[in-house]
């Protein structure tokens, strides 16, 4: 038994046998700010798990459209072929990305379609070329937000967004805010709900991948994760915007949780040898090891447990 746990040690970098965690959701966002997936598994690529942040719609400037300002984007439902989370899976002629929203049509666009490229649209710090899904899917939008829209793609052809390399040198990502993944702990938010009158649902959140199993907020320290053979690096906890105080289900904003977390999960509480800038943070951002190199078999899958191989010992000393 000795020799097996040292075996099994060797194999995840000297972690402890026993899993920290245990993957029990995963969720993939298409459009930016819409809703999101719930999947049992999802293959890894070289911008995150493959769909998430595919597609954004934007103004008629090019210019992003979030739930920050466009909080309806929240009611938009967003729906894939079923085997398109398994790995290899490749659309087909009657393969679409189905769209629905309180008081509009279902709209249906084509996964495999060649539509024309567009020029300068921005995410953020980010500018460059998109797919643009054309005149319908523009209608769509522009009915629903009541105001000019387009929905693009992300041209992976010919762009690249890289993540910030003051915390992963290398990283690529598509429409995300900033980072390919998304990890937080079904404990955190447990804990975080018992301090709130009315408990909030994980979409609140938008997480990639929730665990559960651990303490609450013991993702802040992990910097090394295994997952299924995969190595994700915690890089960065995740500040939080105004999204998480929408209601995911009415698109209605409100205090909360924002001025709970100011209370114990701000910068001036986390951070305090650092310049306070009245952030709170809640889950840690991640990159994947195996996301830079080529071939098979990267997929994570519900139920997955979950290795920590290298932590800091408080979240004063983690990247914020």
């Amino acid at each position: 038994m000795e020799k097996a746990s040292a075996i099994f040690g060797s194999i995840f970098g000297g972690a402890a046998a026993e899993p920290a965690a245990t993957v029990s959701s995963i969720f993939v966002y298409p459009i930016k700010s819409c809703r999101g997936i719930s999947v049992s598994e999802a293959p890894i690529t070289s911008t995150g798990l493959r769909w998430d942040r595919q597609w954004v719609v934007i103004n008629s400037k090019g210019r992003a459209y979030t739930q920050r300002v466009e909080p309806k984007l929240a009611l938009v439902e967003v729906e894939l072929p079923q085997n398109a989370f398994v790995e290899g899976w490749e659309p087909t002629n009657s393969s679409y990305l189905v769209l629905r929203a309180p008081g509009m049509d279902e709209l249906k666009i084509s996964l495999s379609k060649v539509s024309e490229v567009i020029d300068n649209v921005s995410v953020w710090e980010w500018s460059g070329s998109a797919v643009d899904e054309g005149a319908e899917a523009s209608e769509w939008f522009s009915n629903y937000l009541g105001k000019p829209s387009r929905l693009v793609r992300f041209n992976a052809a010919s762009e690249t967004r890289a993540v910030d390399p003051a915390y992963a040198h290398g990283y690529n990502t598509m429409f995300s805010d900033g980072y390919p993944f998304l990890l937080l702990s079904q404990g955190s938010l447990n804990a975080l709900n018992e301090l709130l009158r009315e408990p909030l649902s994980v979409n609140r959140f938008r997480p990639n991948i929730l665990v559960d199993g651990c303490d609450p907020f013991l993702e802040d320290l992990w910097t090394e994760i295994k997952i299924n053979k995969l190595t994700f690096n915690g890089v960065k906890l995740c500040s939080r915007c105004k999204v998480p105080t929408i209601n995911q289900e009415n698109g209605i904003a409100g205090p909360e949780p924002t001025e709970t977390l100011m209370k114990f999960r701000s910068d001036k509480v986390l951070l305090p040898g650092r310049k306070h800038q009245g952030k709170v943070f809640f889950g840690q951002n991640l990159v994947c090891r195996e996301s830079l190199t080529q071939g098979k078999g990267k997929a994570i899958k519900v139920g997955d447990p979950v290795y920590i191989t290298k932590k800091v010992s408080s979240s004063a000393d983690a990247a914020a």
